[in-house]
C-alpha cells in the first residue's frame, strides 16, 4: 500500500491530488486544483500556488512560494526561501539555490541551475540570482551567484551566465556572451 506523510497543520485546497509517497510538512499551503506526483516532498511553510504541477521526486525546500499555474517536471529541487512568481517552468532536474528570485513566465528547460557559492570575504554569505519576467533558458544552462537576468531574455542551451545580462538581449555560449537583441528589444 502506498502512504504520503500529510501533516495535519498543513492547509490543503480543493481539488488537489496527491501522489504516492509524498511528504507534506506543517504549515504547507497548497492552492486548489494542484497535482503533487509520487515522491515529491514539500517542506515547512512553503506555499504553492493554484493549477500547479509538481512533478515526481521534486522538492520544495523550506518557507519557499510558488505561483498559480507553475509546471515542475520530475527531479526538481526549489530550495529553501526561493520566490517563484506564475507560470513559471522547469524541465527535469533543475535547481534553484536557495533565495533565488523567479518572476512570472519564466520557462527553464531540463538540466538548468541557478548556483549560490558562498563569498568567503563576507562569512561565507551567499548570493543567488535573480531570473527577470518572461526570460527564456535552454537545457544544461548554468547561472552563476549573484547573476540578474533581465526581462525578456533568451539564454541558449549549455550555456553558462557569469554577468548580468540586460533586458531584450539574447545570449549563448561558455562563458555566455552578446548574440543580439530580441525582436521586443528592436
Amino acid at each position: 500500500m502506498s502512504t504520503s506523510v500529510i501533516s495535519k497543520k498543513a492547509k490543503i485546497g480543493q481539488n488537489v491530488k496527491i501522489g504516492a509517497f509524498c511528504v507534506i510538512e506543517d504549515g504547507v499551503q497548497i492552492g486548489d486544483n494542484t497535482v503533487i506526483e509520487n515522491y515529491a516532498m514539500i517542506l515547512e511553510n512553503s506555499k504553492i500556488g493554484s493549477n500547479t504541477k509538481i512533478g515526481t521526486y521534486t522538492k520544495v525546500g523550506k518557507n519557499a512560494v510558488v505561483g498559480d499555474n507553475c509546471s515542475f517536471t520530475s527531479y526538481c529541487e526549489i530550495r529553501d526561501n526561493c520566490q517563484l512568481g506564475n507560470r513559471v517552468s522547469m524541465g527535469s532536474r533543475c535547481t534553484l539555490s536557495a533565495n533565488t528570485i523567479v518572476e512570472d513566465d519564466v520557462i527553464m528547460k531540463y538540466g538548468f541551475v541557478v548556483t549560490d557559492t558562498p563569498n568567503l570575504n563576507e562569512n561565507d554569505k551567499k548570493k543567488t540570482g535573480v531570473l527577470k519576467r518572461n526570460s527564456k533558458f535552454g537545457a544544461n544552462v548554468v547561472i552563476m551567484p549573484a547573476v540578474t537576468i533581465g526581462e525578456n531574455v533568451e539564454i541558449g542551451a549549455c550555456s553558462q551566465v557569469r554577468h548580468d545580462v540586460p533586458a531584450d538581449e539574447i545570449w549563448y555560449g561558455s562563458p555566455a556572451k552578446f548574440y543580439r537583441k530580441t525582436d521586443d528589444g528592436n
